[in-house]
């Protein structure tokens, strides 16, 4: 696995749109003040061509276009590390034009997104072997003052830290809108993760390592069977080190997680598996009978191995910045989670 160097005082963060761009509001104020924090801060920024484009369809600009922009900001000496502008609909349409052989070539460089950028984040993990970060986009570091999960991921991406920990505290209902675009998170719900091994939950410590991959299930369940799809050769090229996947989701209804999660295990994607971390689903209300946990645990459970739901992670904030393909440590004690990783 590739590591990319640090951020370092001083280094250039470029900001690219393969996925929706800041063209509105409120992302567009958002993203001109997260520029204006990260310059405070000391490093340069360059915003890619596309960030204030909406020519797109689901995405900023035509997939041909956004698919250079990211080669172009990926590969160029001019910076050092990578920030998406935003998360997304149609991303996957831009990997037919993004070439995976010159970015294995190319020195690596950190890529943060989430959501719609589990196109790229997965696949630099999986078909370059180059490590990403799994954490929040650009505009989120408008707000003001940054929430703590922020800080983590700016503390990741500088190397000023290698463990990130929950919070405590989540958001429901954001107040950002359109006159209120540098809002913080509105953390009014208490974080109360469920822990199961199998389909028992517990309440005991427990601690777990393996290396982290996932994503966003929605663009997971989409690039399974694809031409895209080597997740089979990842896993059985770390099978000694056994996998950890993180699972959040945007869009899918239990019932939609249910599938994605059984589709999964059929393509194989759970061969080696060392535990599960699950984010608190956009859509995870109730159907038929069905809930989010039960949603889950009837492919995972049979695996017999830790899943912790409701963690931080995905789209209801603040998330934890999990490094894609990196190797970590799980301890969750009580109602905390920490992960602490290791470049191997």
């Amino acid at each position: 696995m590739r590591y990319p160097e640090s951020l370092k005082p001083g280094g250039t963060i470029g900001f690219p749109a393969p996925s929706y761009g800041c063209a509105v509001q409120p992302y567009r104020a958002a993203f001109m003040n997260a520029l204006k924090k990260w310059q405070e801060k000391g490093y340069r920024t360059l915003p890619g061509p596309n960030c204030y484009a909406d020519a797109g369809i689901g995405i900023s600009n035509t997939p041909e276009k956004c698919a250079q922009e990211f080669m172009e900001l990926y590969c160029s000496g001019n910076t050092d590390c990578l920030i998406s502008c935003g998360g997304g609909e149609l991303m996957c349409e831009i990997l037919p034009y993004i070439d995976f052989v010159r970015l294995a070539q190319a020195k690596p460089k950190w890529f943060m997104g989430y959501s719609d950028n589990t196109n790229l984040t997965y696949l630099l993990a999986t078909l370059t072997d180059t490590a990403s970060l799994y954490g929040p986009c650009a505009a989120a570091f408008g707000m003001e003052p940054w929430d703590k999960s922020l800080e983590d991921a700016a503390a990741v991406l500088t190397g000023q830290a290698r463990s990130v920990g929950s919070y405590g505290r989540w958001e429901k209902e954001s107040l950002k809108d359109e006159d209120h675009p540098l809002e913080p998170y509105h953390l009014t719900e208490e974080l109360a993760m469920k822990c199961y091994v199998g389909n028992t939950m517990v309440t005991s410590k427990l601690q777990f390592q393996g290396r982290l991959l996932g994503g966003c299930m929605d663009c997971l369940v989409n690039l399974t069977g694809t031409r895209f799809d080597k997740t089979r050769q990842f896993i059985e090229r770390y099978h000694q080190d056994g996998i950890v996947w993180f699972l959040e989701s945007c869009d899918l209804n239990v019932f939609a997680i249910r599938r994605a999660m059984w589709q999964m295990e059929e393509a194989g994607w759970f061969d080696y598996v060392k535990g599960f971390l699950i984010g608190r689903p956009a859509n995870g209300e109730p159907m038929a009978g069905l809930d989010a946990y039960e949603a889950v645990l009837e492919t995972a459970g049979p695996k017999n191995v830790p899943v912790i739901m409701d963690m931080d992670l995905g789209h209801r904030p603040p998330m934890m910045p999990l490094i894609v393909g990196s190797t970590a440590d799980i301890v969750v004690s009580g109602n905390s989670l920490s992960i602490g990783y290791t470049f191997s």
